[in-house]
């Protein structure tokens, strides 16, 4: 010690032995510290050691531990139901359920028991540090340490500190994260800090459009995971984190700051009453074979898988657009065994849009996944056309121009007047109400959405979107189509934005307007939603690669649909657009491109 403080982090305690606290407790111990773990009773903590044990067994089996490993971080771990072997410890993580109360009452425990230059810590997800710590004669030596679960494989620690928390105790705890092996944020003390902040509010959209009968949950996770290249989708994880704490953590957002978006959805409340807590009940959104288990049951009220036969007559797909997005559609369906109408205004611009699918399956060729032959028959499948006339014949034709509602209208009426009666029209719009394109024709229960997400010739999902005019045999005919050409498709109502633009975007404006508040950084929250949720990419690098202005305006076509403050667009977007700041496209956008 020097100057009456812990310099360095030699030995760790833990009160609390449920899920987190023997996590945290083995995390440590498998770090090669001390760890003495103190419970509220025997049968408790009998609980914890086994939880401890089952876990380390498993890693033996996994063959990620030895048997001699096993045995020597057990140990380093005491587990007992007096609090006075916490006296030697540098830190101690609190780590009981999710109640002030609760938390408060282990704090006062732990102050009365440690040495004055110890530091004590708070595992809470979502109360403020500062409530917990005030109990406490040493209010400036607590901090919030959010491990995320499972704590022996995140690698986020959130250090959360209160206004009045030493910078010396920060550092400490920094240094000791990092020492086994996490990688820390610092926060200040707002509820959910950044990780559940921004994760819990989409989670909570995500319900609300189940339990309004928009989409079904299996929809819905599989649009999150294969549209936004998420781990899990937001039903699943809904049932992992446990509904029960879900309400929680939600109720704490809420309270604090006042957002209808972040009041829990009653279905919740519904399913904890009744004791469909989620996994760990066997029961929550999903049925699962036993409490505990990932492995759920068969839904019976899951809708048919699509037939596709009832595309099997069907020869002839129309593509209408030239750019990157109407050139990977017409690649899927000619590598798909259709012959492809590709239409641009001039030949010219068609068949420029016909050499984009060239360079796209050369590409593939170069890379080894596609053969010389393979491509050119491909190749020999789409035809540039500049006359509509050309269409006349397709089965089906997808529009992909631009994003301009009237020019949509215009193309659809002039469609309409050239297709065959039975020909179904798609529009592939991201944003636009589809029923505005439906209605320009004398056919809108012939009328869809189609939305494949870029790079179409990549990415499996497509959102199936209905009318209130779309006719149910149509709806099939799309389903099938999406299964025939390879892709995944989930169906929903004609809604801005429809399941993944409806759930992404406001998490990317809440991010905005989190690192317009100075709460953290860019870097800071990106690293917070990779590392704690699993993202694939932080919100400010995915919309640097989205486009600024692209985000800006899916946004406002929201924020136009549902009317809900919340959803206004961050000032800090509006600036940086305003600025010419786009992202990568534009050389910088929240960071700075070579």
């Amino acid at each position: 010690m020097a100057g009456g403080s812990v310099e360095r982090i030699e030995q760790v305690g833990v009160v609390g032995c449920g899920t987190m606290g023997a996590g945290i407790a083995e995390l440590v111990a498998r770090n090669g510290l001390e760890v003495a773990v103190v419970e509220v009773d025997d049968v408790a903590a009998e609980a914890g050691r086994a939880r401890i044990e089952a876990s380390l067994a498993r890693q033996v089996q996994r063959e990620r531990l030895t048997e001699e490993e096993q045995e020597q971080i057990l140990a380093r771990i005491a587990v007992s139901t007096d609090p006075s072997s916490l006296a030697p410890c540098d830190l101690v993580v609190e780590a009981v359920p999710e109640e002030l109360p609760l938390k408060q009452a282990a704090f006062r425990v732990i102050d009365a028991h440690v040495r004055e230059d110890a530091i004590i810590a708070t595992n809470t997800s979502s109360l403020p540090v500062m409530d917990i710590g005030v109990v406490t004669e040493r209010p400036n030596r607590v901090l919030g340490f959010h491990f995320f679960n499972p704590a022996p494989v995140m690698r986020l620690i959130e250090l959360v500190r209160t206004v009045v928390t030493d910078e010396s105790v920060v550092e400490v705890a920094r240094a000791f994260a990092e020492r086994i092996g996490k990688v820390p944020v610092v926060v200040g003390d707002r509820r959910g800090f950044i990780a559940n902040q921004l994760l819990f509010p989409y989670l909570n959209q995500a319900v609300w459009m189940v339990e309004g009968g928009y989409a079904t949950k299996e929809d819905v996770d599989t649009a999150m995971r294969l549209g936004a290249g998420l781990p899990m989708g937001p039903i699943a994880l809904t049932d992992l984190v446990g509904v029960d704490t879900f309400v929680g953590i939600m109720d704490a957002i809420h309270s604090q700051f006042e957002d209808p978006r972040f009041a829990p959805r009653p279905i919740l409340a519904q399913l904890a009453g009744a004791g469909y807590t989620g996994r760990k009940a066997g029961r929550g959104f999903y049925r699962y074979e036993e409490p505990g288990s990932s492995r759920t049951l068969p839904d019976e009220q899951r809708r048919a898988a699509p037939d596709e036969e009832l595309v099997a007559a069907w020869r002839r797909i129309g593509v209408v657009g030239t750019g990157t997005m109407a050139a990977g559609i017409a690649e899927v369906c000619a590598r798909s065994g259709f012959e492809v109408a590709l239409r641009g205004r001039t030949e010219e611009k068609a068949t420029t849009a016909r050499q984009r699918v060239e360079r796209s399956l050369t590409k593939q060729v170069d890379r080894g996944r596609l053969e010389a032959e393979e491509r050119d028959a491909i190749l020999a499948r789409v035809r540039p056309v500049a006359d509509l006339a050309e269409l006349a014949d397709c089965d089906l034709v997808i529009e992909a121009v631009a994003e301009d509602l009237a020019i949509k209208q215009q193309l659809f009426a002039d469609l309409d007047a050239v297709l065959h009666p039975d020909a179904v029209l798609a529009t592939t719009t991201s944003s636009l109400p589809v029923i505005g394109c439906a209605m320009a024709t004398g056919r809108p229960e012939r009328v869809l959405g189609l939305h494949f997400f870029n790079p179409a010739a990549v990415m499996r999902l497509v959102e199936v979107v209905t009318t209130v005019r779309t006719d149910d045999a149509v709806t099939a005919l799309g389903r099938a189509f999406v299964a025939r050409v390879g892709r995944t498709g989930v169906l929903c109502g004609d809604r801005a934005g429809f399941i993944v633009n409806t759930l992404l975007f406001p998490y990317l404006n809440d991010a905005v307007k989190m690192l317009d508040s100075h709460y953290a950084t860019a870097e800071e929250i990106d690293t917070a939603m990779k590392l704690g949720c699993g993202y694939p990419m932080g919100p400010f690098e995915l919309m640097d690669v989205v486009g600024l202005d692209v985000t800006l305006a899916i946004l406002e076509r929201l924020e136009e649909e549902y009317r809900q403050p919340s959803l206004e667009p961050a000032e800090l977007l509006r600036h940086l657009v305003e600025a010419g700041f786009l992202g990568r496209k534009a050389g910088r956008g929240f960071y700075v491109y070579t």
